[in-house]
């Protein structure tokens, strides 16, 4: 029997909401972005009022903790904390990249990605991506190579070492050629991410993986996405001297 859980994303231009009451799953794929953390919580309502479904009924909260955009991991952050303190409830933090990993399996013909390094490779702006990899085996995901921020130079010079076999993420529409994958087979993993997203947090669930509300903390691994005011004055006057 699948838990009741209530699962969001939004760390990427696209959200994805799902919510599992017993076997019935209601999902929902939409624009995110900027706009995610004024309609996330709306979203959330109208899945539960169609599922006719209360919050004090709920097992858990799982959400997206990132790596992905500041704002977004914020929102889905602040928003799995609220709801879960609210109604007493756990959380599971879910890896963003595992995700899209998820999302471009059940995409592709599934067997086709057994014991199949699959490459996730997501846009990060600032001429940097969010690169980690990950096997599917026995039925389950396997961690290879953690979420990590690089530059293109740098992923493109692993790559080189040892060429990829499956990339997914938005790394590939966003860099184009620049972006080495070889032969590797491209997938997508970016339009259906709710049902992935449920898929991954029952596994989540039944591995014992939640965790106090206090505990939902947004994963970052850019330490800083702007300058200040003070430094920006600095970087003009060391132009202007230069």
């Amino acid at each position: 029997m699948s838990a009741t859980l209530l699962a969001f994303d939004t760390s990427t231009e696209r959200m994805a909401v799902a919510l599992q009451c017993g076997e019935a799953l209601f999902a929902w794929d939409g624009p995110g972005g900027a706009a995610a953390s004024v309609n996330l919580i709306p979203q959330v309502r109208r899945l539960m009022q169609q599922a006719d479904f209360g919050f004090g009924a709920l097992q858990a909260v799982a959400f997206g903790r990132g790596p992905g955009a500041f704002t977004g991991l914020r929102t889905a952050c602040a928003v799995a904390q609220g709801l879960a303190f609210g109604a007493s409830l756990p959380v599971l933090a879910l890896d963003s990249l595992l995700i899209v990993a998820e999302a471009a399996r059940s995409e592709a013909s599934p067997a086709s990605l057994d014991d199949v390094e699959l490459h996730v490779a997501m846009d990060a702006r600032m001429s940097e991506i969010y690169a980690g990899s990950y096997v599917w085996h026995d039925g389950r995901w396997v961690v290879r190579q953690p979420a990590a921020l690089c530059t293109l130079q740098a992923l493109n010079a692993a790559w080189g070492e040892r060429p990829p076999q499956a990339v997914a993420g938005s790394a590939l529409s966003a860099f184009g050629d620049s972006l080495h994958i070889g032969s590797a087979r491209r997938l997508v993993g970016g339009e259906a991410r709710a049902g992935a997203l449920m898929r991954l947090a029952q596994q989540a669930w039944a591995d014992g993986a939640a965790l106090d509300a206090a505990d939902a903390l947004p994963l970052y691994l850019r330490d800083k996405v702007a300058l200040t005011m003070a430094e920006r004055e600095m970087q003009r006057q060391a132009k202007d001297k230069a």
